[in-house]
């Protein structure tokens, strides 16, 4: 009953729609997808533009949550504290942020899932631009599911109200979240100044009570670790309430500074600072793991996350002929990751530490060459220098339990202990045809020079044939697309594309434990590379329904994936942290494909009602076993229906995601061992949400949500941790 249930909602509210952009932002302007200002009916590309409106309506925790509301997007969780992005069954460093203008992937963006998504303060955004497939023209290595491109609030010169004050403050129920952010926006003549703090507390997560499927005890948590930096204890606790998620709660700070100063009308400066910092981040995946004994880890957290970026970037704009538009962007970035790891019974504690600097200069240019010609070309240069340090810690514990002190001990480094680089310096250009007013040819090339160095000097653990790695490899990448729009709201687009990401230190240097393996560094790691077709449409039918429709076929070359592998003079297996595994590394494998469709329709039913849905589907294999690829989400979609009236708005929201099947799982990445089992996988699930928004006055809004309204246990794919229930919340926005 639960099943039909399931799959006639999805007949009902979804039929064979199919999702590229929301029908309202058709005409809004892209500067992502080609680094020049064009309308989504311009490129030939998906792409989704995510306005300052769905962003307020959303109202998301985090950015990941943000993005998990985005058509053709799941997202991943580890932790709470979390949040990895999953475009065409890509994910990790196969998916490139960007945060204006500015790479936020580094040379420690590993393969398998990301939480560094959170770090972006979700209530600075202005707006997000997302360009699925490959684009590696424009934007470089990683971009082979896509690119989020982030933007994040402008001040303006010369405005009406000179100073202005906005303040937001959000609860939510499933884990007692409480934001608040401040805002103040100076404007000037020639000057103008925006700040924002944001900080957030969020506690212990309570999943659905209710299982719409056959495995009501699944994720529930029902020992839990009490253990803290001052106090040890041998035995789990009894959680009370196994519904709540022990040891998932934690906290965020979020700081944003931007400067805008106009030199004249064709010339501006815009300088940038953004800070994150959080508490410690329990990793709520590997608390709750079990063993024969119980619970196998008395600690496991990720130390405070930070990211800071500090920019400084010119832009130009103009009507010459030769640089119609200009921006020069250079950045710096510090990352600081850190992991704190103890088993239950043991006294000893490992501590983890990376540190990631990140220097990076931009050029971006257009030209209008003729009537018919346009050409945008550039230049990026990066350089990341990754500094990873690693000590032990046996614990002294007194008759209390109370730990008193210490004796230090040796551990093995997560990345190369005598530090490493990696730097990139690429050129590009993209050329852009208007063969008439209905049909334009886009032609794009992109060359890549990668190095990367590392060095290891510690041999306690771990003997390489060679300490010293210093490796070379390049890149070209095309594409070429073709856009026909017959009317102003219809389009067809076709693209052929090619993208690739080099292996960085994450992939080469990275020595740790998962899944019962030992990862160590593989020297002779190539780059991979993917090859895209694509084909899109959108269609107005009637004067008020829109349909559209994608469907992509990427085809990967060389592509790299984890497997056993022997390191020359070892046995195969190594010791880490007191236990000895098999080893593995990442290996470059033949060849593999993905491809899917995604889609949606819009229908403006009157000026008060609209409804929207959409649907994805993904598919992938390796081509020389026929065993699926990992990150493949199972099929997922979302149905809405919005009613505006005065001051007056309200959303009635459904997702629904299709059953994973164990037998479709591509291996460790994907988690298998969090599923109901390895073999069922994981169920079925739908969620319906309630939205209500009031505006009181011109400058002040109150808005309430009800997420999950039937309080559905349920856990997206891979993840390890399961979804909030019943969840309300509640946003107030004032303006001054």
């Amino acid at each position: 009953m639960k099943k039909s249930l399931f799959f006639i909602l999805i007949l009902l509210f979804s039929n064979f729609v199919f999702s590229q952009e929301k029908a309202e932002a058709l005409e809004v302007v892209s500067f992502s997808a080609k680094k020049t200002h064009q309308t989504s009916l311009q490129i030939p590309e998906q792409t989704l533009v995510i306005t300052p409106e769905e962003i307020e309506e959303q109202s998301p925790q985090t950015t990941a949550d943000l993005l998990r509301a985005q058509p053709g997007i799941k997202v991943q969780k580890s932790q709470m504290g979390g949040g990895s992005p999953v475009i065409r069954g890509m994910e990790a460093n196969r998916v490139l942020l960007v945060v204006d203008g500015v790479r936020m992937n580094n040379a420690i963006y590993r393969s398998g899932h990301l939480q560094n998504a959170i770090t972006l303060d979700a209530n600075t955004l202005q707006k997000a631009e997302i360009i699925y497939g490959p684009s590696s023209v424009i934007y470089g290595s990683d971009a082979l599911g896509g690119v989020i491109h982030f933007y994040t609030k402008t001040p303006k010169t010369n405005q009406k109200d000179p100073v202005q004050i906005d303040l937001m403050g959000r609860y939510s129920s499933a884990n007692n979240e409480t934001t608040s952010n401040a805002t103040l926006t100076l404007s000037g003549k020639k000057l103008a100044s925006f700040t924002s703090f944001t900080y957030s507390d969020f506690g212990d997560l309570r999943m659905g009570a209710n299982a719409w499927h056959d495995f009501d005890e699944w994720g529930k948590t029902y020992l839990y670790s009490d253990n803290t930096e001052n106090h040890y204890n041998p035995n789990p606790i009894v959680n009370d309430h196994p519904n709540i998620q022990k040891n998932t709660g934690y906290t965020q700070a979020d700081f944003l500074q931007k400067l805008v100063y106009d030199i004249n009308p064709n010339n501006q400066i815009i300088g940038n600072i953004q800070y994150s910092t959080s508490s410690n981040i329990p990793r709520y995946d590997n608390l709750s793991e079990t063993s024969e004994d119980g619970l196998k880890w008395a600690e496991w957290h990720y130390g405070p996350q930070e990211r800071f970026m500090t920019s400084l970037q010119y832009r130009y704009q103009n009507d010459a002929k030769f640089i119609r538009n200009a921006t020069i962007t250079g950045a710096y970035q510090n990352i600081k990751e850190s992991r704190i790891q103890r088993r239950f019974g043991r006294l000893e504690r490992s501590y983890r530490n990376e540190e990631v600097d990140v220097f990076s200069l931009n050029a971006d240019l257009d030209s209008q060459l003729n009537e018919k010609l346009e050409l945008s070309y550039g230049a990026e240069l990066t350089h990341n220098d990754v500094s990873s340090n690693a000590y032990g810690r046996e614990l002294i514990i007194d008759q209390n339990n109370n730990i008193t002190g210490y004796t230090p001990t040796v551990i093995l480094s997560r990345y190369p202990d005598e530090g490493s680089t990696y730097t990139t310096l690429a050129g590009y250009a993209q050329l852009v045809y208007s063969i008439s007013s209905k049909h334009s040819l886009d032609l794009g090339s992109r060359y890549t020079k990668t190095r990367l160095s590392a060095k290891w000097e510690d041999e306690t653990y771990l003997t390489l044939p060679d300490n010293n790695i210093d490796l070379n490899n390049n890149a070209f990448t095309g594409s070429i697309g073709y856009s026909f729009t017959p009317t102003k709201r219809d389009k067809i687009g076709v693209v052929l594309s090619s993208g690739f990401r080099s292996p960085n230190i994450d992939d080469i240097g990275k020595v740790r434990e998962q899944n019962d393996q030992a990862l160590v560094p593989n020297t002779t790691l190539k780059p991979e590379y993917a090859y895209n077709a694509e084909f899109n449409f959108q269609k107005r039918l009637l004067s008020r329904l829109t349909l559209g429709g994608n469907i992509y076929y990427t085809l990967l070359d060389n592509y790299i994936i984890r497997d056993l592998y022997i390191l020359p003079g070892t046995d195969g297996t190594l010791e880490i942290d007191g236990e000895v595994y098999p080893t593995a590394a990442n290996v470059n494998k033949d060849q593999a494909y993905i491809w899917g469709t995604t889609g949606y329709f819009n229908w403006k039913i009157n000026r008060h009602f609209k409804l929207n849905s959409d649907l994805t589907f993904t598919k992938g294999r390796t081509k020389d076993t026929h065993q699926p690829m990992p990150s493949i989400p199972p099929l997922f979609g979302q149905t809405s229906l919005e009613y505006s009236f005065q001051d007056w708005d309200f959303v009635f929201n459904s997702q629904y995601n299709a059953r994973k099947h164990g037998d479709e799982y591509g291996g460790g990445v994907d988690n298998p061992e969090l599923a109901v089992s390895e073999t069922y996988g994981i169920p079925a699930w739908v969620t319906f949400n309630l939205m209500g928004g009031y505006k009181i006055t011109k400058n002040m809004h109150v808005q309430m949500n009800l997420d999950n309204l039937f309080d559905v246990q349920y856990r997206e794919f891979a993840s390890g941790i399961s979804a909030p229930g019943r969840n309300f919340r509640f946003t107030f926005r004032a303006t001054l």
